[in-house]
């Protein structure tokens, strides 16, 4: 691949992050007004060469009676992402959530501020 070719491989695959970002604010805990991204809620978002996108997630607490919930939300919107050849979502909780992995948004809107 020439350089060029690399060059634009990354823009697309930023451009690509982005939109999963702008995905994943529209998911949101039913028992917060803030979305997950903002939550902190989001480990790692990695898109390799083939366009599979693998996330680590957690969750406030590990028997978050919404958990489910959230991670079909989050999956049904992250497959109509057009591009994503696949979706693959790990509900992982190392390191365990706290207040402070939120947003200042967030902190904002929940009243930490």
């Amino acid at each position: 691949m020439t350089q060029e070719g690399k060059e634009n491989q990354i823009d697309g695959k930023l451009a690509l992050q982005e939109k999963v970002i702008a995905m994943l604010k529209t998911v949101y805990d039913p028992e917060m007004p803030v979305d997950i991204y903002e939550l902190g809620l989001i480990y790692k978002i990695d898109i390799d060469d083939e366009l599979n996108l693998k996330i680590d997630m957690t969750m406030t607490a590990p028997s978050c009676p919404m958990a489910d919930f959230i991670l079909d939300d989050a999956r049904m919107k992250l497959e109509s992402i057009d591009e994503l050849k696949s979706v693959d979502i790990q509900i992982v909780f190392e390191p365990e959530w706290t207040k402070d992995m939120m947003s200042e948004e967030a902190k904002l809107e929940l009243g930490f501020l």
